[in-house]
């Protein structure tokens, strides 16, 4: 069983922002996978026992994959993420686990599947980490600067702007692929 979680902050006040990546991620996971005959994909349902937004991706009957969207906000994402695991029996290690994030570490239109490795300070990473007091999980890092060198906006402010209508174009384009290859990656 996989869990792949995207992390964002929930809310109209921030949809559309760069920190919302891993939320953008997931969209466009399961509206790929939803196209697949073969797949039972329930929609988008607000859990609040696990305070996420999940959907399970069955085949054959049995849940292969669990979506999750926390609406803890980012830096309590851990939470949710170690409520959902100890549910399910999920195990730390191997690529059961995706964390999917922005990363300002990486210029917007590029992305890095990576175990282990994030930005320094993401907060939303490092609650997911702290919770499961492991670091050995699969990430997919969306880049999301586009700054150009221009560093006179503080980091924490960055993330939380809203893409312009060209920034976006650029980010689903590289979300498409990315989840191209984390489907790769995972064999699913």
């Amino acid at each position: 069983m996989f869990l792949i979680v995207g992390l964002g902050n929930p809310g109209k006040k921030y949809e559309g922002t760069r920190h919302n990546a891993g939320f953008i991620f997931l969209d466009r996971f399961f509206e790929l996978l939803y196209k697949s005959s073969r797949l039972m994909i329930d929609d988008w349902k607000k859990e609040d026992s696990f305070q996420s937004d999940l959907s399970f991706i069955r085949d054959d009957g049995h849940t292969d994959v669990i979506l999750q969207k926390p609406f803890t906000f980012m830096n309590k994402s851990g939470e949710a993420v170690s409520k959902l695991m100890k549910k399910f029996k999920i195990p730390i290690g191997g690529n059961n686990i995706v964390l999917v994030h922005d990363d300002l570490d990486i210029e917007l239109g590029k992305y890095k599947i990576q175990r282990a490795r994030s930005p320094r300070d993401h907060k939303g990473v490092l609650s997911v980490e702290k919770s499961l007091g492991s670091s050995d999980f699969l990430r997919v890092r969306i880049g999301v600067d586009s700054r150009a060198g221009d560093r006179t906006i503080r980091g924490e402010d960055y993330v939380l702007m809203k893409l312009s209508k060209e920034e976006k174009e650029i980010l689903d384009e590289s979300i498409e692929a990315a989840v191209k290859d984390l489907r790769e990656v995972i064999q699913y």
